[in-house]
């Protein structure tokens, strides 16, 4: 074993976290949920998700039997809806191509929907011994700045050249409880000590013979050029009330922003969402509900909501696509986090 995973492994057991819900398990739907909810979100956020999830789908058959709409809603906030999606297919797939058991080896879970390469090694690795490198963001960093790796991990070909120096630094196959211990190390290395921003390099168990540390490199390393554009967009969103505490609801197409979810009615403008109203036939009165911004991981979304009470007697009508929602209704159906957020005020607001 190398002198590298070694020291890795020998923190992990005395400093590394261990009593997280998904530690201490090789059960691969537990290593799977927590990863797949583990990706782009705080491992704060997903402990209430992760344990709300196991008590409604406590195994992959469960989940798999689901509605997507109450996948949907248990993910409500967590963001990035795509990995729920994702993630009911492949409890889906599961079933369906291998008897309700997961693969074993990474090759085969990198073909199930939602599992990419790290995700996949992960699983392997952490469930089934098998000897593969792991290379999420967190390790990424650890590894780059420890073997001073400077090169642009935006080109495919230099991603590829830090997987064979990751793969290289395993510990050996017939050691797979090492091999769980050390990604597991890694992966907490990154999450607590070699952070983006003032890692603690003195508490580093790999610190002597880190270039990154010793040439000053930790803010540079690792190096990723390619940046997505932020962009902006503008969007009237319909809050339409009838008298009986119900709100108007449609369900977002299977692409674009809020992609599968259920919403309030979206328009490019207000004279858009006015016109929508006037061609229903509905009548109300409009008040517009001061304006706030939603930031999503590349966009900003300025959003403009349009408060409309439609009478009692002309609810029926409403002929914009969707569907009256009282609140036992929407609260469990998958929300935007905005929308939610605004459902919750206006519903104390009932009239």
């Amino acid at each position: 074993m190398s002198d590298f995973s070694s020291r890795v492994v020998r923190w992990q057991a005395s400093h590394g976290r261990s009593t997280l819900p998904w530690q201490n398990t090789r059960d691969p739907y537990r290593v799977w949920l927590s990863e797949i909810m583990l990706q782009q979100t705080q491992v704060s956020t997903v402990l209430g998700y992760f344990d709300r999830f196991l008590a409604r789908f406590p195994s992959v058959a469960e989940l798999a039997r689901a509605d997507e709409d109450e996948v949907l809603g248990l993910w409500s906030g967590l963001g990035y809806y795509s990995r729920a999606r994702n993630m009911h297919r492949c409890a889906r797939e599961v079933m369906a191509r291998f008897d309700g058991a997961f693969p074993r080896t990474a090759v085969e879970l990198a073909t199930l929907p939602g599992i990419g390469r790290s995700t996949a090694a992960a699983i392997a690795a952490f469930c089934f011994g098998e000897r593969v490198a792991i290379l999420d963001g967190n390790v990424k960093r650890v590894l780059a700045r420890w073997l001073g790796f400077d090169e642009d991990l935006a080109s495919s070909t230099h991603e590829k050249a830090l997987w064979n120096l990751a793969t290289g630094l395993l510990p050996p196959a017939d050691r797979p409880a090492d091999i769980a211990s050390y990604t597991q190390g890694l992966m907490d290395l990154g999450a607590t000590v070699c952070t983006p921003r003032g890692p603690l390099c003195e508490a580093c168990p790999v610190r002597l013979d880190c270039v990154a540390r010793e040439r000053g490199w930790q803010a540079r390393l690792p190096v990723k050029t390619r940046k997505l554009k932020r962009t902006s967009q503008s969007l009237w969103l319909l809050l339409a009330r009838d008298g009986n505490g119900r709100v108007w609801l449609e369900k977002r197409p299977s692409k674009g922003i809020w992609a599968g979810l259920h919403a309030l009615p979206a328009f490019d403008s207000r004279e858009a969402l006015v016109a929508a109203m006037a061609e229903s036939g509905t009548g109300g009165e409009m008040h517009d509900v001061p304006a706030f911004r939603h930031v999503l991981t590349h966009k900003d979304l300025h959003l403009h909501p349009v408060l409309c009470d439609v009478p009692g007697d002309r609810a029926a009508c409403l002929s914009i696509g969707g569907t009256w929602a009282d609140e036992k209704m929407w609260v469990g159906l998958g929300l935007p986090t905005p929308v939610r957020r605004l459902l919750t005020e206006f519903a104390t607001r009932m009239p």
